[in-house]
Order: structure tokens, then C-alpha cells, then sequence
């Protein structure tokens, strides 16, 4: 198992879009996370700073190839174009990221 930490901007103007859309996320969307192997998906909001922070453990063999399952399935690809509008990358984050990664720096099971 290996944890995840990822930070992103969410616009001001869509905040209440982001909670309502995250309060009731569609079935098919959360079936397919399970499926990539993944577990413990939380999603924290820090305002005044209007940034979301995510935080999810990895379970499976092959994190890009389950990502890259993820990314190429229809009804994901659909609530993304609904929630990407919403959030605002970073301008520090990695060529290739949206969600910018982050590096654990101390754990404590």
C-alpha cells in the first residue's frame, strides 16, 4: 500500500459547485476508484487559501496503469469536465500533473 497526498486551487466562485458536487458523487465514479485499487479517498478544503487537498492509499500492483484505466473511462472523463472548471492548478505543479503531488515528509501508523 502506498499513500497519496495531492493539492490543487479551487475558484472562489465555484466552491459551493465543488461541496454539492462532492456530496452526492456519482455511483459509477466511485465504483471505478474501488476498481483502481483505490481506498481511504478524502478530499479537504483550506479557506481562506481555497485549496483542496486529497489524500488516498494505493493498493494495487501498477498505480499508472490503474490511473490511466481511470482516465480512459467514460463516465470519469465526464465528472471530471464538470468538476475541472471548479478547481485551479497550481503553477508549481510537475509538467503532466493537474492535481499537483505532494511528498510525504513524516507518518505514524
Amino acid at each position: 500500500m502506498r499513500r497519496y497526498g495531492m493539492v490543487i486551487g479551487v475558484r472562489p466562485e465555484k466552491i459551493e459547485e465543488y461541496k454539492r458536487l462532492h456530496a452526492a458523487v456519482w455511483p459509477d465514479v466511485l465504483a471505478m476508484i474501488s476498481a483502481c485499487h483505490i481506498k481511504n479517498y478524502s478530499i479537504f478544503l483550506k479557506e481562506p487559501e481555497n485549496l483542496l487537498f486529497s489524500f488516498f492509499e494505493y493498493h494495487g500492483e501498477d498505480y499508472e496503469a490503474d490511473m490511466a484505466r481511470m482516465a480512459a473511462d467514460p463516465k470519469t472523463q465526464e465528472w471530471w469536465s464538470v468538476c475541472m472548471p471548479c478547481q485551479a492548478a497550481l503553477e508549481t505543479r510537475k509538467d503532466g500533473e493537474w492535481w499537483a503531488n505532494m511528498q510525504e515528509v513524516f507518518f505514524h501508523a
